[in-house]
């Protein structure tokens, strides 16, 4: 392992794994350390939508929507696997947003950036259209239009795969401590995942700790030689799931009197995935929880739109996450922050700069990383260019983009394996399928079934190539199998995630 790096970014989310990976790929020498695991922290916690944010037009961020239109089918190319075109149904309810409203609106997301994949929006009426089935009588008509569905966990992990694949170095369960600069560089202390502590050297720390950008400055770098000039505003949106609650594959987004919109989204064609919640957050962000206000609050939304109640008893899963938005001063309403983002960059001595990332969301992960490795290119005399915009995440080099014909071939080059559990591991490891599959020609050669739908050789593939170490990593965030696990397979497979990573560091 390097111990002296030009880059060390600080923070395993999504904007770090991106930077890390964008940095890398420009020739520069990259480290990347995560006190937790990977995607553990709001990475995971999304509504798991590439989206513009129509919404967010109503607030004037004509500059954020179109940034984020446009990411929307880069990103579509890049991992088609785990991104995927969305239609979403907005029922008009006249009381909150009169129609020329949602048309004006539904006019400008469909034209401020040019779209090659995804379908235009136009109005329909309930009675002739499938997705009125599960709604009240009394909502006759709406609107449709085009967003995607990410996989965010495993969004952060691809980037994190590419990033090592290019020669980075990805440490997981390890924390940055302190960090001292010097004309040479930052002097930096980690611990690693045994409480080991070890020195390494960075031209460059990038500070990508969402929820702990401030906290990363003021507590870890000594002596205090900087102070942040932006702060974060810490919001916590929280999600549910119940089983499915319609039989089509389009999404809903219910807005609501308070002025917010509340989706539900067909979620691992079993489920719905109800949210979001936005509320002001100022405790713990390792220990976010949904509280009961919010449970009633996104029941009360559906049911308001669809003749299937719902109750909190009905709800399978929870999550919740805080998003570490940029501060406005003038900004009281949680839903009214900026989901834009600010690079602010240090130089405490020549030889040492810190660029901290506040704010951000998931859809413009890419165009952020870009931004800030553009920003601190200048230090390594580096003149690179710009390269993620066309280049496939692992596993996305699927020709043409195209999904569903991809998961004919793996039907007919697999076609032992079961047509549900065939379709999930194309969904999850696309072209790297076969790696993961290695030579298994047979059921009995995955190897025990540890939880249901997951066998030895895919944790195997977990353990070794996606730094997956807990039971959890495993059915929360490399996969979605947690939904089907019970206590006592939970407990099975910690247990062969023990032995397992006993043997091979033994070996």
């Amino acid at each position: 392992m390097k111990t002296n790096v030009d880059v060390l970014v600080v923070g395993g989310g999504i904007n770090g794994v991106g930077i890390a990976r964008d940095a890398v790929g420009r020739g520069l020498s990259v480290m990347l350390c995560e006190k937790d695991d990977l995607a553990s922290h709001t990475s995971s916690a999304s509504t798991k939508l590439i989206h513009g944010g129509l919404r967010y037009l109503e607030y004037y961020e004509f500059g954020l929507v179109r940034k984020a239109l446009q990411e929307r089918e880069v990103l579509l190319r890049a991992a088609p696997h785990i991104i995927s075109p969305l239609r979403f149904v907005m029922p008009h309810m006249p009381h909150l947003r009169p129609a020329w409203m949602i048309r004006l609106g539904l006019f400008l997301y469909d034209h401020l950036s040019s779209r090659d994949i995804l379908l235009g929006s136009r109005g329909i009426q309930f009675k002739t259209h499938p997705s009125g089935q599960p709604l009240r009588e009394s909502i006759t008509k709406g609107f449709v239009y085009s967003d995607a569905w990410v996989d965010d966990a495993r969004l952060v992990v691809l980037n994190a795969m590419d990033a090592q694949e290019r020669g980075a170095t990805i440490l997981t369960r390890t924390k940055m401590v302190a960090a001292k600069p010097s004309e040479q560089g930052w002097q930096v202390e980690l611990i690693d995942t045994h409480q080991r502590p070890f020195m390494i050297q960075a031209r460059t720390i990038v500070n990508a700790t969402g929820p702990w950008v401030s906290s990363l400055i003021n507590e870890s770098i000594h002596p205090k030689s900087i102070t942040p000039r932006n702060e974060i505003r810490l919001v916590k949106g929280s999600h549910i799931v119940t089983k499915k609650l319609f039989d089509h594959d389009h999404a809903y987004i219910f807005q609501n009197p308070d002025n917010r919109i509340v989706f539900a989204i067909p979620y691992l064609h079993q489920y719905t995935l109800i949210g979001t919640t936005d509320l002001e957050y100022k405790d713990d962000p390792n220990q976010v929880t949904i509280n009961t206000d919010e449970i009633r609050y996104l029941c009360d939304s559906v049911n308001t739109y669809f003749k299937q109640s719902i109750q909190p008893t009905d709800v399978l899963w929870d999550y919740s996450g805080v998003r570490p938005l940029l501060e406005q001063e003038d900004t009281k309403n949680a839903s009214a922050v900026t989901r834009d983002y600010h690079l602010e960059l240090d130089a405490p001595t020549a030889g040492a700069q810190l660029l901290s990332v506040f704010g951000g969301k998931i859809t413009t992960f890419r165009r952020l990383a870009q931004e800030a490795v553009t920003l601190i290119q200048p230090a390594f005399a580096n003149h690179h260019a710009n390269w993620t915009d066309t280049a496939s995440l692992p596993g996305g080099d699927i020709a043409n983009a195209d999904f569903n014909s991809f998961c004919v071939k793996i039907e007919q080059s697999y076609p032992w394996l079961p047509a549900d559990l065939a379709r999930r591991y194309a969904g999850n490891y696309g072209t790297r399928m076969t790696t993961m599959l290695k030579q298994a020609n047979s059921i009995a050669d995955l190897g025990e079934e540890l939880s249901p739908g997951l066998f030895e050789l895919e944790a195997q593939y977990l353990v070794d190539v996606e730094w997956a170490q807990q039971a959890d990593d495993i059915l929360w965030r490399r996969t979605k199998l947690g939904l089907s696990a019970t206590p006592e397979s939970t407990q099975r497979l910690q247990q062969w995630l023990e032995h397992y990573r006993s043997r091979e560091s033994s070996n």
